[in-house]
């Protein structure tokens, strides 16, 4: 029998994209990065550019009728995984607009060909692709579709793993000729409602591995893009089962005897009441009752921030020095664009990191106002 080919996967450097792809990027292919203006396109280009480029791994960044290097690397210097060091010994920079505007693709093609074959890089950006399909006049359809292709069989010849950067709007769909020789297809999107911008995250083609499908949520920080993947990795090893009849004290004896011995463990409890009804006391009783049995708990808190909390809460004293002892995490989550699968990730990261077996989140009503309008 045939022996099956192993691909290689890179790790892209972006939180949690490795996750929506499937396990990484794999080497060798052929990707799309596509988008409307501002979406984070050469963003999260250059971020996987510097986390995968080595010695051993150079990249070349190719601009064309776009930005050109000197400008692009003021404002993409600004983050966090910008790496000076690699700048002109792994990652190297060209610019091919005059090209393009005074002789056309062929040109423009010979000098990536020259290029490559005089600095051999094992990963190749293509930014902004679009503007060559843009200043292909309709004639020249053909002629564009041929040098995509002829790029493709270039680059896959050297082993070089590729990325066409270019501003694509939804409405265009996904039948574009690029998008079909393409082995992947990155979707970047932005809405807007209201007052609140949401970045979202779609891999709409990936050859050869299942990715996660669905739209994904993507936040933009000094630190670069972040992606929230929409489903759990189903890699990830589960939850160990609770054992039958297992049951966590609330701290509050009535309460307790009224629920046979207190809350069955992994159950989610909702406790609802008017403002001033005890909810917040409630709650503060069962995390501190789990602590005096040896369990750490999170409190996840929208309306107030963590000194504020601990000042007016009943116990609040007893939460400070707990918070102290790294048996408690106060996890404050106030932006006005959260999305749930970023809280979810937070809740989660903040469980692992103490151990917790208890969580509160105070409030549902806090939560809610706290997301983007389209989550609500």
């Amino acid at each position: 029998m045939t022996k099956r080919v192993q691909i290689n996967k890179l790790a892209t450097g972006v939180p949690g994209l490795d996750d929506v792809l499937g396990g990484g990027l794999p080497e060798f292919s052929f990707n799309v990065i596509a988008g409307s203006p501002g979406c984070g396109k050469t963003s999260i280009a250059h971020q996987m550019m510097f986390a995968m480029a080595t010695a051993e791994r150079p990249a070349l960044y190719i601009s064309i009728l776009g930005e050109p290097p000197v400008k692009m690397l003021r404002y993409q210097q600004q983050y966090s995984f910008f790496d000076p060091a690699k700048v002109a010994k792994s990652v190297k920079f060209l610019h091919l607009g005059d090209e393009l505007i005074e002789h056309g693709l062929d040109v423009v093609l010979a000098g990536i060909v020259q290029e490559v074959e005089a600095t051999s890089p094992k990963l190749v950006f293509v930014d902004s692709f679009r503007s060559v399909v843009r200043k292909s006049t309709a004639p020249g359809q053909m002629e564009l579709q041929l040098f995509v292709q002829r790029l493709a069989l270039h680059l896959t010849s050297w082993e070089a793993t590729t990325f066409l950067i270019g501003e694509y709007e939804e409405r265009e769909g996904y039948s574009n000729e690029v998008f079909t020789v393409a082995d992947g297809l990155i979707w970047l999107s932005q809405a807007t409602q209201r007052n609140s911008v949401v970045r979202k995250l779609q891999v709409v083609k990936l050859r050869g591995q299942g990715s996660i499908p669905g739209i994904h949520t993507m936040k933009m920080s000094d630190a670069g893009l972040r992606v929230y993947p929409r489903l759990p990795n189903p890699d990830s090893p589960s939850t160990p089962a609770a054992k039958r009849g297992e049951r966590r004290k609330t701290g509050v004896t009535g309460l307790d005897a009224m629920l046979g011995g207190g809350i069955p463990t992994g159950y989610s409890v909702m406790i609802v009441g008017p403002s001033g009804s005890g909810k917040t006391t409630l709650t503060n009783q069962f995390i501190l009752e789990g602590i005096t049995e040896g369990e750490h708990g999170v409190i996840a808190i929208f309306e107030k921030r963590p000194d504020e909390y601990m000042t007016t809460s009943p116990g609040g004293a007893q939460l400070e020095k707990l918070v102290a002892e790294g048996k408690l995490k106060m996890l404050y989550l106030r932006p006005l664009d959260l999305s749930v699968d970023e809280t979810m990730e937070e809740l989660a990261a903040a469980v692992k990191e103490v151990g917790a077996t208890r969580v509160v989140i105070d409030s549902l009503m806090g939560f809610e106002l706290a997301l983007a309008p389209s989550f609500r």
